[in-house]
């Protein structure tokens, strides 16, 4: 709200707003309801005058006017006019509307000369110009030059008065109500009567009798708060003077009336007084009324409460009362800013503070200190705080110097602070309420190069004056880190000591109690009788320890078990380090021991588990090599080739290259006592010693059996018994097949084997798979055999899986690539079976064996 300077009334030219245009007088005989303020733009823009007041809710009695009290105070029988006592009522009657009168005057006296001075402004003539001006005007709008002063005081200021004035009108327009009567004339009557006041008992008595006994209050209370939350009686009108004066003092923290109104958004608006159960003034005479509690502020900042009570119970109040309470109650923060009220009640004329006094006491703290001050919108609307001052022991949590938040806004040197830790919301409060505000380990979030940077600390927000004081104190580095060695020290189970040898003084922290298993009051054992705590056999590690580290002044370091006072053993390390003084000579020694029990228990245990997978280690080598010694003693990786007449064969075997793969795979090519000739290759499942046995069970079994001049088929078959009952049912795979030299046929059988591989005139070709089940599977098992007729020149290939065998490709791919690498045959037969071991595209590591024959 703008305060206007009553010197007006003088006829002083009043400065109102600029770039407005001169005005033009209205057409008088149009005779509007409404005129146009002369230089204020048109009805679309600004509120008219109205033609007629608005009505009040509550009408304005003539015997509730203020006079003289030995005027209003004197109650007259009626006696007849003629009589002496009559003549002498009709003198007192002429005196009180004389009074009545002069006072209405004398109040709207002001306004109408600084609507004047508006005029002289606004038409850029003199005070005689003006006044006529003024008097056509408020002719041609029919109203009383007060109500159209207070409209042309409303369309210049365009303030709160004139917005609540304006929404009341517009809502209660009542043309026969009077004109002093309106709430326009009634604002501005009262905000007149509070700007010439000389303290805030005169504020209290203009406001109810101006503007709230029209709205059928009967008392009001101005209270003021102070820095620690106290409320002071700063005036008060209606109320009995001595119940007021027993409430001129309300400590902090004392629920009321007014106290919820300070703390309420709002205010507190109740119907009656009697439902709430909180004390205030009038609590008795009032009891059953309505009752409103406003804060009262300006800038954003509140300085007390305006109360307001009714003598009955009251529904809610309409928004245009609410809102004309709400303009009164920022006229009593206008008065309540400008002058101190000190706790009891007592009035002294307030000074603003003295920005450089709280520069000073700030300077004069050790922790850091900003000095805030209000900054204001062009409305007078509080949006933020300035750091007016940074003392010299501001530490800013992002690491700034002082020099870049030093006359910076709150919110711009902080942005995060409104929404990350409330610290703004916390300053506007105490601005607001001046109650002081603590906090303990407060999150503060500083935002430098768009990179959020947190710290903790301590606030304390505190009002003095105008301005606010922000404390905080940083989380002391020092202290948390100390906290964390404890911690550390918990954690990891040690405890610290330092102990002087000049004068026996031993300091142990609280962990090494613990570890000791002492109480905390129990002196701590000097490094002299550790070995009467240790266990015996530890006595010579001590000695060396303590020789180390006393005698030659040397850090040392010992691994001892500790017998503890509750029968414990604990394993422990000690280390430590000697304290020389500038003389080199030794004078304390610090150290730290260490609960190592977990890490002794584990290392047995590994030591344990080591010792016992070397031996499984050493055993598994024992058999691996048993195993390949028993393969290469049965089928050596060269062999003396077999002489049959017309005939050439070749045999190849590859070892595993890992020892630990010692597989299965074997083959054979002996010429039987009838001339045939026994090719066969096999290849038992499984690795190891238990694969190499059973391999050679199968091998033997098959040599034995092909005596007998049976067939292949019927050799598998007997093979497939041997396998199932004799060797601990191992599978096998295995193709057999007999030669005969004479014919050139070969007649052979397969037990889950790959087919053997004919090359002829350079195409090498797999033979037709025929049905034959692997070796073991089942007790009893049928082979089929057939018969190849070869002819000069052919070659034939049996193998085991480990020639052509891979991870990322199926056996199909794999035969089809040995096919194609079979069929460019070299000359000799044994380079044919070097070359398919070169280019064999294998990578399972396994054992291989070829049986190769060639008819010349």
């Amino acid at each position: 709200m703008n305060a206007h300077d009553p010197s007006a009334g003088s006829g002083a030219p009043a400065r109102g707003p600029a770039g407005t245009d001169a005005p033009e007088a209205p057409d008088a005989a149009a005779a509007p309801k409404a005129v146009a303020l002369p230089g204020t733009p048109g009805p679309a823009d600004a509120p008219a005058v109205p033609g007629g007041s608005g009505a009040l809710e509550a009408g304005l009695d003539p015997a509730d006017l203020a006079e003289p009290a030995d005027l209003a105070d004197l109650h007259l029988p009626p006696v007849p006019a003629s009589s002496p006592a009559g003549r002498l009522a009709a003198t007192v009657e002429r005196l009180r509307t004389e009074v009545r009168t002069a006072q209405a005057e004398a109040e709207g006296r002001a306004l109408i000369e600084l609507a004047k001075g508006i005029l002289v402004e606004r038409l850029g003539c003199g005070p005689a110009q003006a006044a006529r001006q003024l008097a056509e005007l408020t002719e041609q709008a029919r109203v009383s030059p007060l109500e159209f002063a207070v409209e042309v005081i409303n369309q210049a200021a365009r303030d709160r008065v004139s917005e609540v004035a304006g929404a009341f009108l517009a809502a209660t327009a009542d043309p026969t109500a009077p004109a002093e009567d309106s709430a326009a004339v009634r604002l501005r009557a009262a905000e007149s009567g509070v700007l010439a006041a000389d303290d805030t008992q005169a504020v209290a008595d203009s406001l109810l009798q101006h503007a709230l006994r029209p709205l059928g209050a009967v008392a009001v209370a101005v209270w003021a708060a102070g820095s620690d939350g106290s409320l002071t009686l700063a005036g008060s009108a209606g109320f009995p003077p001595a119940e007021a004066a027993r409430w001129r003092y309300v400590p902090p923290d004392v629920a009321t009336v007014a106290r919820r109104g300070l703390t309420e958004p709002d205010g507190l608006w109740l119907g009656s007084l009697a439902g709430s159960g909180l004390p205030t003034l009038g609590r008795r005479d009032l009891a059953d009324g309505a009752r409103a509690a406003v804060p009262a502020g300006t800038g954003g900042r509140i300085h007390g409460v305006l109360e307001i009570a009714w003598a009955r119970p009251e529904g809610p109040q309409p928004p245009q009362v609410i809102r004309q309470i709400e303009a009164l109650a920022e006229l009593c923060g206008h008065t309540l800013e400008s002058h101190a009220v000190p706790p009891g009640g007592g009035q002294e004329p307030r000074l603003l503070p003295d920005a450089a006094e709280l520069m000073d006491l700030a300077d004069g703290l050790h922790d850091p200190a900003l000095v805030l001050v209000p900054h204001l919108d062009d409305t007078g609307r509080l949006v933020d705080f300035r750091i007016q001052h940074v003392n010299t022991h501001f530490l800013d949590p992002a690491g700034r110097p002082r020099a870049m938040i030093n006359g910076a806004l709150l919110l711009e040197a902080y942005p995060m602070a409104a929404a990350a830790s409330e610290l703004f919301q916390r300053v506007e409060r105490v601005h607001a309420t001046g109650e002081p505000f603590r906090a303990h380990r407060m999150r503060l979030t500083a935002l430098v190069d768009q990179v959020p940077l947190a710290a903790v600390a301590d606030i304390s927000i505190s009002r003095h004056g105008a301005a606010v004081l922000l404390i905080w104190r940083i989380e002391d580095e020092t202290a948390r880190l100390a906290s964390l060695l404890q911690h550390a020290q918990r954690l990891g189970r040690i405890g610290g000591f330092e102990e002087n040898v000049l004068t026996g003084e031993i300091t142990w922290n609280g962990q090494l109690f613990d570890l000791y298993g002492r109480p905390p009051t129990s002196p701590p054992v000097p490094l002299e009788d550790l070995a009467a705590h240790a266990h015996p056999d530890e006595a010579v590690t001590i000695g060396r320890f303590l020789r180390t580290l006393l005698h030659h002044r040397r850090p040392a370091s010992a691994a001892f078990r500790l017998l503890r006072p509750d029968g414990v053993t604990r394993h422990m390390r000690v280390v430590a380090e000697p304290v020389l003084d500038t003389d080199g000579q030794l004078f304390g020694v610090r150290g730290a021991y260490q609960d190592i029990s977990a890490q002794h228990w584990t290392e047995v245990a590994l030591a344990a588990t080591r010792d016992q997978l070397a031996h499984t280690e050493q055993q598994a080598d024992e058999r691996n090599r048993l195993a390949l010694q028993l393969q290469h003693a049965i089928m050596p990786p060269t062999q003396t080739p077999l002489q049959v007449p017309e005939l050439k064969v070749a045999v190849r075997y590859r070892p595993a290259e890992t020892e630990q793969l010692v597989g299965g795979d074997w083959y054979d090519a002996v010429v039987l006592p009838s001339g045939l000739v026994l090719l066969c290759v096999g290849d038992v499942a499984g690795h190891g010693i238990e694969a190499a046995t059973s391999m050679v069970v199968l091998r033997n079994a098959l040599r034995g059996l092909a005596v007998t001049g049976a067939g292949p088929a019927q050799l598998l078959s007997w093979l497939n018994i041997v396998a199932h009952h004799l060797t601990g049912a191992v599978t096998a795979t295995a193709v057999c097949g007999l030669y005969d030299g004479e014919r050139r046929t070969l007649r052979w059988a397969r037990a889950g084997h790959l087919p053997p591989v004919l090359v002829r005139d350079g195409e090498a070709v797999a033979l037709p798979p025929i049905k034959g089940l692997l070796l073991g599977a089942v007790p009893e098992a049928g082979y089929e055999e057939t018969e190849v007729q070869l002819a000069a020149g052919d070659t034939l290939l049996m193998y085991t899986d480990g020639l052509i065998e891979r991870r990322d490709r199926s056996v199909e791919e794999s035969l089809s690539h040995l096919l194609v690498t079979a069929s460019s045959a070299p000359v000799s037969l044994d380079q044919h079976l070097d070359r398919l071991l070169t280019y064999s595209r294998s990578d399972t590591d396994d054992d291989t064996c070829i049986v190769g024959i060639r008819v010349a």
